[in-house]
């Protein structure tokens, strides 16, 4: 994968840690890694030593398996020290589960962006039996398929709660331009966009390591999803600017150690694949919006495969983040159906308002 003069994507580290144990990144700094119950069955997470205690970076969800993960790594590759603080990069529940009981029960200090920590402790209060029923307009909203709606309806959703370990009050704010010190170093914060607001990425002053959470994947482009909570989001344009803002810093020897897969070298590359990425999306998307389309008519130009029962959710937020895109941008107007689906088209005349 290679860009003019610019050097490809590498993986140094072919080998990721297995659960309870510790890959050596740099002086001071751990790669870890916990399992997750799904198809992306993993999460990486940091250890940064502060000499007395440990800094992390994400957690891991909240689970009877991951405390006991997290034991053997304090007793472990953590050499006994304690955890002294928690930072997370952004609110999803693969790393910020366990952010809580490493507050209550280590006494740590939790350091996330404002945006990050309110989101994700009012999701973890929010626990619900059944879909509210402003997510059941939603999803009718954006044309999903009546017969799974109906079964989605019945049943109990997904909550926070059932993965992010109860959050006490209390956390220190991170917003752009910060400076903290970590693991021996100083780190620049950096916020991005898209994926989740005011994700935190970390870029170290004083040697060549950028913790990228999910903002900086080498081999995946994160879900960028529109959900009930902001229906009007258009977080594919948050994402641009954010890659295109963050191209500024990145340089080829930068180490980026991700939320996902393997640690990478070749950022300024990727950061061009991961905004050309949704560029091609939207082209795609224009065209297939000659004619009137729900947003889940949209799966196939946008993701240029089958869209199965388990991933469809994901599918439909990621179309809506789309379509939001075309339509706040002026590109394409719509109109609502008599059954409460939304269709898009391309704009032909100055499109209407919300």
């Amino acid at each position: 994968m290679m860009d003019g003069a610019r050097g490809a994507i590498r993986y140094p580290f072919a080998t990721p840690p297995e659960p309870g144990q510790a890959v050596e990144i740099a002086q001071g700094v751990l790669w870890l890694r916990m399992p997750l119950p799904m198809a992306l069955d993993h999460v990486n997470v940091y250890a940064l030593d502060d000499g007395e205690g440990w800094t992390l970076v994400d957690t891991g969800i909240a689970s009877r398996r991951g405390r006991a993960i997290w034991a053997d790594l304090l007793a472990g590759p953590l050499g006994g020290k304690p955890v002294t603080r928690v930072i997370v990069t952004h609110h999803h529940p693969d790393h910020v589960g366990l952010a809580g009981w490493f507050q209550s029960e280590h006494g740590a200090e939790l350091w996330t962006s404002r945006v990050a920590w309110l989101f994700a402790r009012m999701l973890q209060l929010d626990e619900q039996d059944r879909p509210a029923p402003e997510t059941l307009a939603y999803w009718r909203g954006a044309g999903m398929d009546p017969a799974l709606w109906g079964e989605r309806a019945a049943q109990r959703p997904f909550n926070f709660a059932d993965t992010v370990a109860p959050m006490p009050l209390g956390f220190r704010n991170m917003a752009e331009g910060d400076v903290i010190r970590a693991g021996g170093r100083d780190w620049d914060v950096r916020l991005g966009d898209g994926h989740a607001p005011d994700h935190v990425t970390l870029w170290s002053r004083d040697c060549d390591l950028v913790i990228g959470g999910d903002q900086l994947l080498a081999s995946i482009s994160p879900n960028l999803g529109v959900y009930a909570t902001e229906p009007f989001n258009d977080p594919v344009a948050g994402w641009i600017e954010s890659c295109t803002r963050m191209a500024a810093h990145a340089r080829e020897d930068h180490l980026v150690l991700p939320g996902h897969k393997l640690p990478f070298t070749g950022l300024p590359v990727r950061l061009d694949q991961l905004v050309a990425n949704h560029h091609g999306a939207l082209s795609r998307l224009r065209a297939h919006l000659g004619e009137p389309r729900t947003a889940c008519e949209c799966f196939t130009p946008l993701f240029k495969r089958e869209i199965g029962p388990g991933e469809y959710i994901l599918a439909l937020v990621e179309a809506v983040g789309h379509v939001n895109h075309l339509f706040l941008t002026g590109q394409a107007r719509r109109w609502q159906r008599e059954d409460g689906a939304w269709l898009y088209q391309v704009a032909q005349v100055p499109p209407e308002g919300p």
